[in-house]
């Protein structure tokens, strides 16, 4: 019996046309694994592309990624539509169209005889991938609009579903999951490990797993780092990863004016339920009237992980006028936050929302950490 590994790579071999795609929160865990496996699929010969849907968010901290400048934000061109007309009987003089009242008419001439309606045929033609490899992603709905606008492709193509979240819904037709990784990239590095050509790992390709890593582990600080983690580290820096680059880009870039915004944040910061539940707020004159964007305090919230290893969720309320709160929520477990605030009509992840509250800041502060609490207990 063939393992995964072994029915990944022959999946690989017979496809002609592949696309890996990732979730639309722009995890760049799963973006880096996704781009390093996109290197490696056009250094085999394979012709692929990659794809995530539209970012909600500034994701130019991403920018210095080796290939980052080949993901899409929509499949183009997906399946083409065919018109087919019978010519055993009399060959083609001519063939013009035009375009009426938004319709395509094609003005066809015969070179003798005539054509009868009976000779044109039409059908919907294959679509443009034979395969589809979806990294970091726990369903399908998390791919964003990549998936909505297309989902009789995605049924109808076979799918890689590459994963280390136990929240998988193992919605793919090879479903290769690994709970004992810390990231993605870690999958992917163990996975190229298994050819026996050891030089398809390039610098690009190091760099962008090690990056992948980095991500994951917040610089090495979380606590669920393992030795293989820090070996396969180890491996990727002896292989070519530009560690320093991956550091500069990703923690050593912010603004005085973030950094002021993070320093309220912690003043303000409290912990609720043993710590499993940690709330900050912020009011409008902090912000200095600026809208914060959600990726300034995601890297905040990757800062305090570190130091709050008990924390379930972290909840951060922003002023944003006297009728108007702005609520950020992140979900540093296994904790479902779109479905569990679901009657704040969020936008965003399981991982991570964003919802327009309708209250003053110290009535939603009231009303709000006093909502989580309660759900926090009944999931206990």
């Amino acid at each position: 019996m063939l393992t995964i590994e072994q029915q990944i790579f022959k999946q690989i071999e017979k496809a002609k046309n592949v696309l890996l795609v990732f979730p639309m929160d722009w995890d760049g865990d799963a973006l880096s694994s996704a781009l390093a496996l996109f290197i490696y699929l056009k250094k085999i010969g394979k012709t692929v592309e990659i794809a995530g849907a539209q970012p909600s968010r500034d994701i130019s901290s991403f920018s210095f990624l080796p290939n980052f400048n080949e993901i899409k934000n929509d499949l183009e061109h997906l399946r083409r539509f065919i018109v087919s007309l019978d010519i055993s009987k009399t060959k083609v003089s001519q063939i013009k169209y035009v375009v009426e009242n938004n319709q395509l008419n094609f003005i066809v001439s015969p070179q003798d005889g005539w054509f009868d309606s009976q000779d044109v045929s039409s059908k919907a033609g294959e679509f443009k991938y034979d395969l589809i490899i979806t990294l970091g992603a726990n369903d399908l709905e998390s791919l964003g609009n990549i998936y909505d606008k297309n989902v009789e492709f995605f049924y109808k193509t076979p799918i890689i579903n590459i994963s280390c979240q136990a929240a998988n819904e193992e919605f793919g037709q090879i479903n290769f999951i690994d709970l004992n990784c810390v990231s993605v990239a870690e999958m992917i590095y163990n996975l190229l490990q298994t050819e026996n050509d050891k030089s398809i790992i390039n610098e690009d390709v190091a760099t962008d797993l090690l990056a992948g890593i980095i991500i994951k582990t917040r610089n090495f600080k979380t606590g669920n780092l393992t030795p293989k983690t820090l070996l396969i580290t180890s491996e990727l820096i002896g292989l070519g990863a530009r560690r320093e680059e991956i550091v500069n880009h990703l923690y050593r870039s912010r603004q005085m004016s973030d950094l002021k915004v993070w320093g309220k944040i912690l003043s303000n910061l409290q912990l609720e339920d043993g710590g499993e539940l940690a709330w900050s707020w912020i009011t409008k004159a902090d912000t200095e009237n600026r809208e914060i964007e959600e990726d300034i305090l995601r890297d905040m919230v990757d800062e305090l992980m570190s130091n709050l290893p008990e924390a379930k969720i972290i909840l951060i309320l922003i002023e944003k006028d006297f009728t108007e709160t702005k609520m950020f929520v992140f979900s540093l477990k296994n904790t479902n936050i779109l479905d569990l605030l679901k009657s704040y009509n969020p936008r965003g992840t399981i991982k991570n929302i964003v919802a327009d509250i309708k209250q003053d800041l110290n009535t939603a502060i009231t009303e709000i950490v006093g909502d989580i609490k309660q759900k926090l207990d009944k999931i206990k």
